[in-house]
């Protein structure tokens, strides 16, 4: 009977053709990137903040449980639907405003693609520099609720750091529009941060007016082959001294390479290969890089290197480090894991977690990648053709309970980008206290 009744109340607010309720959408509409199992009672597809408002108010008075759709790109759960719950997906809330050339802000629905809105901003000079591989996806609802932050982060920081004002709904359907724009505005907690990264738990992102930046000049993406990842690193740091910026700085290891090579049909073009891969991605002028380029070629740490300046040669590039996910999926069965510990220890954790999983002799393959110049290493556990299901699974919870009190001791955090969701709730307390948790619950 509940269950008609918010159906019913739901199809009065946006209309028949935007409640889905057959079997494949409420399953396509309740998971993500993590394949994790769900079913949703139904799917929602509001049309403007004032449905959004409806639809919770209604939902709340017939104690329904609602969960936010966006491009469900997520790789913790967080976008599972189940069975007793509304998937409230917002693709439809997909209008743009105007760029603010001047103010460098634009103020799009929540359902917007991030990559339509580096399209959009790119023709002004300008960009939003959130750049994730799953931009072609992923919207902008998702990237604030979690907080994203993708491959630029060494140089723009996560989404927060672009967020100038946020409207969002809370579950009695009261609407909120918080900071309407400001640079500064010093009265009070600032709600629109706690929101942000709050994963739709507290409420319902349905428009952002996001900081723009400058589109960056000159940029130039290097690729070298170490035999070591502590080689890699001290080219990292030694380009961090010289005068120009660096937007990205990604490794990976050759067991990636070699999975994006047999899966999608992509491979370097260095004349030597290495155990480990850098990609370095600046804005710089030619003279400069070569000059620098030749330093560290020189130094004898690098085996090989590249420098690509053409657009087709930097997307042949960074086509290597964004097949990464992709091909390791089609490789088997996956369990991912993205840390983050100080960049100063990423090294030294990646020794120890290399360490720490060969001495376990686990039926698996380690695969490693990441953001090497923001700590943000990604662990990807893969399952041996010949282990079963059920030995994976529990490889994989062995391994855990030795990973993340290594991640502790080294101050991490056991989610560094995709938030908590529904299956890192039991990993919490390897990156907060108890009397952080404690006020969580408080807030919420």
């Amino acid at each position: 009977m509940k269950t008609t009744e918010i159906i019913k109340a739901i199809t009065q607010i946006v209309g028949q053709e935007n409640i889905l309720t057959s079997d494949d959408d409420c399953t396509a509409y309740a998971t993500d990137w993590t394949r994790f199992p769900g079913k949703a009672m139904a799917v929602a597809l509001p049309k403007t903040t004032e449905e959004v408002s409806k639809i919770l108010k209604a939902c709340e008075a017939l104690k329904t449980s609602v969960v936010p759709s966006g491009g469900r790109t997520g790789l913790s759960g967080g976008a599972t639907v189940q069975a007793n719950q509304i998937a409230l997906s917002l693709k439809r809330m997909n209008q743009f405003g105007e760029v603010d050339v001047g103010g460098r802000s634009i103020r799009v629905q929540a359902g917007v693609v991030t990559q339509q809105v580096h399209e959009v901003c790119e023709p002004h000079g300008l960009t939003w520099p959130i750049d994730l591989a799953a931009k072609g996806s992923s919207t902008i609802g998702g990237n604030l609720s979690t907080n994203a932050g993708g491959v630029r982060v060494v140089r723009y920081g996560m989404a927060r750091k672009w967020v100038s004002g946020l409207q969002a709904v809370m579950m009695n359907g009261q609407i909120l529009e918080l900071n309407h724009n400001l640079e500064k505005n010093n009265t009070g907690y600032d709600l629109m941060q706690l929101l942000v990264g709050s994963e739709g738990t507290l409420a319902v992102v349905t428009e952002a007016t996001l900081k723009l930046a400058k589109l960056p000049e000159r940029v130039s993406v290097c690729f070298f082959a170490f035999s070591n990842l502590k080689s890699a690193f001290s080219v990292f740091e030694s380009a961090r001294k010289e005068p120009f910026e660096i937007l990205a700085c990604e490794f990976f290891s050759d067991k990636c390479h070699e999975a994006v090579e047999a899966k999608l049909k992509r491979k370097h073009r260095l004349n030597t290969s290495g155990a480990y891969y850098l990609l370095m991605e600046v804005s710089c002028g030619a003279d400069r890089l070569g000059v620098w380029l030749n330093q560290v070629m020189q130094e004898g740490s690098v085996l090989d290197g590249t420098i690509a300046e053409s657009s087709t040669e930097r997307r042949d590039l960074w086509a290597l480090r964004e097949g990464i996910t992709e091909s390791i999926a089609l490789t088997g069965p996956v369990m991912k894991y993205d840390v983050a510990v100080p960049v100063s220890h990423i090294v030294n954790f990646l020794e120890d977690a290399k360490t720490l999983f060969v001495k376990m002799n686990l039926p698996m393959e380690l695969y490693l990648f990441g953001h090497l110049g923001d700590g943000s290493p990604h662990l990807n556990l893969v399952k041996q053709s010949e282990a079963t299901k059920e030995s994976f699974q529990a490889a994989v919870a062995s391994f855990e309970k030795e990973i993340f009190p290594l991640v502790k001791s080294y101050s991490g955090s056991v989610s560094a980008e995709h938030g908590v969701g529904i299956l890192r709730k039991s990993w919490v307390l390897f990156s907060r206290t108890p009397a952080e948790l404690e006020l969580y619950k408080a807030i919420k």
